[in-house]
């Protein structure tokens, strides 16, 4: 483990952009999207199944002896790829629409599917997590903070594998409080014409004293 007060944020720090992984770096992240969502929904025999998992083992055995750690890997740090080049949110765009908002597209693939076709509960709080934080320093330039409490309001089924939008905005500070509200929206649903506000979420956010982890 990398001795956390090395770095100047002590436990908390801003990632440090970078260029590491190259040219083709994208793409392996699509890729293991692309693995996690036919690992959520294949269904293959038996023999392509333990095909794929010796492919795995192999993919896994290359890539061992280079494990890094949050410092030194491109992920979460290759700020010209989509989520940083990570593989956990939910994929976004997400860009500065006015001086207290921020927003844009999202999408939940198949790997955060639920249960009839919509996304699992969870990958929600994973999302507006994402969101609401990336809202609070965006808006207020305060980039060492943590979440204190995060709630979600599901209103309707959010459908995997469409385009959704996603908009956040700040509600306000007190000290080192910061207030922060989302919303997600359909768009295009056929049903229904105009945005439909399908989950709404509220949040508070802590700025961190100098070295607090």
């Amino acid at each position: 483990m990398v001795n956390d007060q090395r770095h100047a944020g002590g436990g908390f720090n801003v990632a440090k952009p970078t260029t590491k992984g190259g040219p083709d770096f994208g793409r392996f992240v699509a890729g293991v999207r692309r693995l996690q969502d036919h690992a959520r929904t294949i269904d293959a025999p038996d023999e392509v199944i333990s095909e794929a998992a010796d492919l795995l083992d192999k993919l896994s055995a290359l890539l061992t002896p280079y494990d890094g750690d949050e410092w030194t890997t491109p992920s979460g740090r290759r700020f010209d790829l989509p989520n940083r080049g990570g593989v956990l949110g939910v994929p976004s765009e997400l860009g500065r629409i006015d001086d207290d908002t921020i927003g844009g597209p999202v999408r939940f693939n198949r790997f955060y599917l639920g249960r009839n076709g919509a996304a699992h509960g969870g990958s929600l709080g994973l999302l507006f997590d994402s969101v609401l934080g990336y809202a609070a320093a965006v808006l207020t330039g305060g980039m060492h903070q943590r979440t204190a409490f995060l709630h979600v309001d599901y209103r309707k089924i959010v459908p995997v594998e469409k385009t959704l939008r996603v908009e956040a905005r700040l509600r306000g500070q007190e000290g080192r409080k910061i207030f922060v509200e989302a919303a997600l929206y359909d768009d295009a649903d056929e049903d229904q014409p105009g945005a439909v506000l399908l989950a709404e979420s509220h949040a508070l956010f802590v700025k961190l004293k100098p070295g607090q982890p």
